[in-house]
């Protein structure tokens, strides 16, 4: 073939990828993973897995909106259809400029996706897309048309055709074909088709108007009105079923001025900035609820040190548990269930595993506690990013109607992750500071990823979308809804330009001009990133945690000391401090100052984790700016005085104290009758009860006792003695197979150009064997294979041979023999690219190639 010749079009779409070169086949495998799981053996099964249904339905899903717009006028287009016909359908007769420019990209796409193949003059849809997007009356088209005519007449009369024809003004012709045929060429002929609905009654013409852009189909009675009778009488409505009929394709389409849909949509809506703020007030606002975040995530944990709720039969979180955590955290009960779900997904809160089984801190969160709090704040935000529980869906019904609960099953969305990212990249894509509009975002993403079906307020997608833009700004990845300079880093963009000059607060109403973060037209910019990899996302986290440091308040080592029993904390506290303070006393307000209050049972729990009085003292002298007020050093020394003098263990129990006086008051005590004491020796009480309710009782009746080991040491009791075991983080649930890594796809792509050459490559026919069938072995005996391979050897050709592997598998390989001996043949395997060496006993045959063929 010459230079100045064109290739041939291709028959197939495996023709058509066989066209391709490398990097348009990776890009295609990128776009629809599915493809190679596994990897095909040739081009021919990778064509023919990419148009089942499937996985068309799954590409179609991927698609935004004009790109989907494009395939749909496609599926009512002529089969093929060539460039022209196919812009006419989108643009109509008068043109759209913004259509005629986005109608390549959107071509280039749908071709990427192997979801059309052919030239510009023969366009053709893959069969299974048509198949879904084409009018039929149990599928509606979304583009409202209905079947041509020559499918609504295929059950009717040739001699109610006829009629149609020479009332509709045509010559009457010998045969049904040519009579479709000609009403056909009348409904697209623009001239004469306006002069026969000139002619039209006006009710006729209001039918027609109702019908013009879908559903196409209504109901007529056996006997019907004039308007009707005029319009089937000319074809213009045609029955498809008794008592329905249906505009024609071509009728409507003249009707519409030749546009498939009703708004085409070539251009992304912009998402709007409805309000503006300072970049240093959005970074600092930010900053300031990322260590709110931290505080909340150690405040649930701390709260479940002990051992937290127990774990429901079905799994998750009570009602009633998630109601006492809301209440612990001050915060509503949705907001809960995220921070609850946002520490799981961390890995940082598990089950413990034990036959009474309980949720409790793992041992990671130990070491989490360890970390900066920059890097503490970036693992939180990284686990959000990719977690597929979506806390959102908390306290509704899944498909069964049951309750779906936090840390519970039914959780996983697979479209989650994906979604928060485009968010986000959308925020990024505005100027710095700006808060955007959440419809205009929705709407933005509802282009990107439209809707099939009936467009619904409440959709999945939407619902994830709103819930991101919440969580994103409880966690400090946004402040006063703009996205953050350490939002910016965790996503892996560079740092946003600074912005020549500072923008003036607007109003809730006022329009900012948008930054075109992506081209319009659907350009290829509107395709969300490629996800990051592991390597990416950890250097993305290390960034955030960079620009965050700066950001977060310096932890302080000192606090102010009042003299009603309360201390001040006038910001957040280093980690030993805040960490015995809690135990010393109970937090009794927060906000920019934290408020503790010390009680004698707070300064027992103190003393119960081993703590003297002493100790206390001089801890609190170290770490106050004022002196320690009188009141405070009398309460921690009567209730050190107090602390210990009886003595809990088990007997069921049992209460011993050197002081048989203070025995007898127990005794005397109307409250203790619950607990069934009776004198065992005059320094010894017996109760039923159990020490741990014993020990309950007794500080209920207003004493101090502490509980003692069977050798009667003190016990003492830390708040963070329970964990569970080593627990990993929940797993995201991904959304179909996983995009291909470059590797993946470099091996795949030269597996299945092997595979397609073996498959193929033209062979010389063979005297004593039939040519195999496409697709099957070829077959040759022992001494016919042999011979062969010998003659290869000397000749240097190269051979196609059928093989099967140790596992059964089958394959074809074109091979170049280098050696035959001791039952093995060493060749140079074209379809692996390397030297191999394979049994001849398990190669089913073999045949040479054309003499044009390697």
């Amino acid at each position: 073939m010459s230079s100045d010749e064109k290739p041939p079009a291709p028959r197939s779409l495996a023709e058509a990828l066989r066209a391709r070169d490398d990097a348009s086949l990776a890009a295609l495998l990128r776009s629809r993973p599915d493809l190679i799981t596994p990897v095909p053996t040739d081009l021919t099964q990778l064509a023919t897995r990419a148009g089942t249904r499937a996985s068309v339905v799954r590409a179609l899903e991927r698609l935004n909106r004009f790109a989907l717009q494009t395939a749909e006028a496609l599926a009512v287009a002529g089969d093929p259809a060539t460039y022209d016909e196919l812009l006419g359908l989108l643009a109509g007769d008068a043109g759209d400029p913004a259509v005629a420019a986005a109608l390549p990209h959107a071509l280039a796409t749908l071709r990427e996706q192997a979801l059309v193949w052919g030239g510009d003059d023969r366009l053709r849809l893959v069969r299974t897309a048509r198949e879904l997007l084409a009018p039929s009356a149990q599928h509606p088209s979304p583009t409202g048309l209905g079947p041509t005519v020559r499918e609504a007449t295929a059950g009717m009369s040739p001699g109610r055709i006829q009629e149609i024809v020479t009332t509709a003004g045509l010559t009457s012709t010998h045969d049904s074909v040519s009579a479709v045929a000609a009403l056909t060429g009348l409904f697209t002929d623009r001239r004469r088709m306006a002069a026969l609905l000139d002619a039209a009654p006006a009710d006729s013409l209001d039918v027609l108007d109702r019908l013009v852009w879908g559903p196409p189909y209504g109901q007529v009675t056996a006997d019907p009105a004039a308007r009707l009778r005029w319009l089937l009488d000319r074809g213009l409505l045609l029955p498809t079923a008794p008592g329905t009929v249906v505009l024609p394709r071509e009728a409507a389409l003249h009707l519409r001025a030749g546009r498939a849909h009703r708004s085409p949509e070539p251009v992304p809506p912009p998402v709007e900035a409805v309000a503006a703020h300072r970049p240093q007030m959005v970074d600092s606002t930010a900053a300031g609820q990322a260590y709110t975040a931290l505080a909340t995530v150690e405040e649930l944990l701390k709260d479940w040190d002990e051992g937290g709720p127990n774990v429901l039969r079905a799994g998750g979180l009570s009602v009633r548990d998630l109601k006492r955590t809301a209440v612990a955290l001050d915060v509503s009960e949705p907001v809960a269930a995220f921070w609850v779900e946002l520490a799981y997904a961390a890995g940082l809160l598990a089950s413990d595993g034990d036959a009474d089984e309980r949720y409790a801190a793992t041992p990671e969160y130990d070491d989490w506690l360890e970390r900066p709090a920059a890097d503490r704040w970036a693992q939180l935000a990284q686990a959000w990013l990719a977690a597929t529980r979506t806390p959102g869906l908390v306290g509704g019904r899944d498909a069964k109607e049951r309750a779906l609960s936090a840390l519970g099953p039914g959780l996983d969305r697979s479209a989650a992750p994906e979604v928060r990212h485009r968010v986000l990249i959308l925020l990024a894509g505005l100027p710095q500071g700006a808060a955007p509009s959440a419809e205009s975002l929705l709407a933005r993403l509802r282009w990107e990823r439209p809707l099939r079906g009936p467009q619904r307020e409440d959709d999945l997608r939407g619902r994830l979308a709103r819930w991101t833009l919440s969580e994103a700004e409880l966690l400090g990845v946004t402040g006063r809804g703009a996205l953050s300079a350490h939002g910016r880093a965790l996503l892996g963009l560079p740092p946003a330009p600074a912005p020549a000059e500072e923008p003036e607060p607007a109003g809730p109403g006022d329009k900012l001009p948008v930054h075109r973060h992506h081209r319009p037209a659907g350009g290829p910019e509107t395709a969300a990133p490629e996800p990051l990899s592991p390597a990416e996302r950890a250097a993305a986290g290390a960034a955030a945690a960079r620009v965050l440091a700066p950001l977060l308040p310096e932890p302080l080592d000192h606090v102010l000391l009042q003299a009603d029993l309360t201390a001040v904390a006038p910001g957040p506290l280093r980690r030993p401090l805040a960490g015995l303070l809690g135990v010393l006393a109970d937090v009794e307000s927060k906000g920019g100052a934290t408020v503790y209050r010390f009680t004698p049972a707070s300064v027992r729990r103190a003393l119960d984790a081993g703590r003297t009085a002493a100790d206390l003292h001089a801890f609190l002298a170290e770490h106050s700016r004022t002196p320690v007020p009188q009141p405070l050093a009398y309460l921690i020394d009567d209730v050190a005085r107090r602390h210990g003098h009886l003595r809990v263990g088990a007997a069921s129990a049992y209460v011993r104290c050197d002081d048989d006086a203070l025995l007898n008051e127990i005794l005397a005590d109307r409250r203790s009758a619950g607990l069934r004491l009776r004198r065992l020796a005059p320094t010894v009480l017996a109760a039923q009860a159990d020490p741990a309710t014993l020990l309950e009782g007794l500080r209920a009746m207003g004493y101090a006792p502490a509980a003692e080991s069977a050798e009667g040491d003190v016990l003492i009791t830390r708040a963070d003695a329970h964990r569970t075991g080593p627990r990993a983080a929940p797993e995201p649930v991904p959304e179909g197979p996983p995009a291909p890594d470059a590797t993946l796809l470099s091996a795949a792509i030269r597996a299945i150009r092997a595979g397609d050459l073996a498959s193929t490559a033209p062979r010389k026919p063979s005297a004593s064997a039939a040519a195999p069938a496409d697709g099957e072995l070829p077959r040759t005996s022992s001494a016919e294979t042999l011979a062969t391979m010998q003659a290869a050897v000397l000749t240097g050709e190269a051979l196609w041979i059928g093989y099967v592997n140790a596992e059964g598998a089958a394959s074809q390989r074109v091979i170049a023999p280098i050696r035959v001996e001791g039952g093995f043949v060493t060749a140079y395997d074209h379809t692996a690219d390397e030297v191999r060496t394979y049994p001849l006993h398990r190669v089913t045959g073999v045949a040479e190639l054309a003499d044009d063929q390697p």
